[in-house]
């Protein structure tokens, strides 16, 4: 499986558009942006930049599995986080054909996940 890395160079070089038209828009040096295409991960608005100067949407190709778990993260703290969205979840799994039912069961989804990533933030980064 390709890494990041692999995976913007590849799209880039699909696109057409000159490394040299991309590092000018970008503020960067060629060095830079090949030492980017060698990295397994990459920062989310270095990606989103690139996709708006050629046009392209990395969302389906930088999926969560290959987006892989933080470094910082113990187990502990995935495997408790991943409890707590899925203990919220449980009441949430018999919502009827109701399209209210089915968006106000969405929503709760949508607020356990916030909950969850915000304690993820303050085991990992500490209180502010």
């Amino acid at each position: 499986m390709p890494h990041q890395g692999e995976i913007l160079q590849e799209a880039i070089k699909n696109s057409g558009i000159s490394i040299t038209r991309i590092v000018d828009e970008l503020g960067i040096t060629r060095p830079t942006i090949y030492r980017k295409f060698k990295e397994d991960t990459l920062e989310y608005n270095f990606v989103k930049k690139i996709g708006d100067i050629i046009g392209h949407d990395f969302s389906n190709e930088f999926t969560t599995v290959q987006q892989g778990v933080l470094p910082l993260v113990s187990q502990s703290v995935t495997s408790s986080l991943n409890h707590n969205v899925t203990q919220k979840q449980g009441a949430l799994q018999s919502a009827d054909s109701d399209p209210v039912k089915q968006l106000l069961g969405l929503q709760m989804k949508y607020i356990a996940l916030l909950e969850a990533y915000n304690e993820l933030l303050l085991k990992v980064y500490g209180p502010k």
